[in-house]
């Protein structure tokens, strides 16, 4: 859970990639659990149950952007021609617009999409590399945007999709976790991650498949950028 590397079947894909344009070039970032806040007391992102129920498989790192790069995503993403997401008959209040593929929940089938914009290529390639693997390994990218009170509710992704990296933008927001399939729910069995403005996450293994995940209510306007990879059956 803890490794400084990529998930293992990339591992080998583990260079520095040089970035260009909107991201300056940096080095590729380490994991991190622990982090210190503002006022410099070092604390945990993860809370609400004991460190060793924590999900294995979850990365989380803080600042992954800076505020420069964050600004620029959210103005491309302002252009995008968002809409309410449905599932079925339900329409939620997030709005989405996906690229690469595209789920349809009537069915149950995933649809090609239009390509990534090549505004966001340079995003999908430094996420690519803090990830471990080439860009291309991102066969789908979903753009969100979540207005004030929007929620996301209890759920596992699709399963055409294997690991899923996450960006956020602008507000926070509480993603909360519980094991899968949940036996008998109660507040001590969830788990909550703080995720903060400008940050990256990533679910494999357990993470992605023996807990659901959730957003709660969003308390301002706050949008994420989602990279999927194909699952090999």
């Amino acid at each position: 859970m803890r490794s400084k590397r990529g998930p293992r079947h990339l591992a080998e894909y583990n260079r520095q990639v040089p970035l260009s344009g909107l991201f300056p070039e940096n080095q590729v970032s380490i994991q991190l659990y622990r982090h210190t806040t503002h006022m410099g007391q070092e604390q945990l992102p993860l809370f609400g149950a004991p460190a060793d129920t924590e999900p294995q498989g979850l990365r989380y790192e803080r600042e992954f952007l800076d505020e420069r790069e964050e600004g620029a995503l959210i103005k491309e993403i302002q252009c995008l021609p968002l809409a309410e997401m449905r599932y079925k008959s339900y329409t939620a209040r997030r709005r989405i617009v996906s690229y690469g593929g595209q789920y349809d929940f009537e069915t149950h089938s995933l649809h090609s999409a239009q390509e990534l914009p090549p505004d966001f290529h340079a995003l999908r390639q430094r996420v690519a590399a803090w990830y471990g693997a080439p860009p291309e390994v991102f066969t789908q990218v979903l753009v969100a945007e979540y207005r004030p009170g929007t929620p996301l509710g209890w759920h596992r992704d699709v399963p055409d999709f294997e690991d899923i990296v996450g960006v956020s933008l602008a507000g926070h927001a509480i993603m909360r976790f519980r094991p899968y399939p949940p036996k008998s729910p109660s507040v001590r069995s969830l788990v909550k991650l703080e995720m903060e403005p400008r940050s990256i996450y990533l679910l494999s293994g357990p993470a992605r498949w023996e807990w659901q995940h959730s957003v709660a209510p969003t308390k301002s306007l706050r949008y994420s950028i989602t990279f999927r990879t194909r699952r090999q059956r």
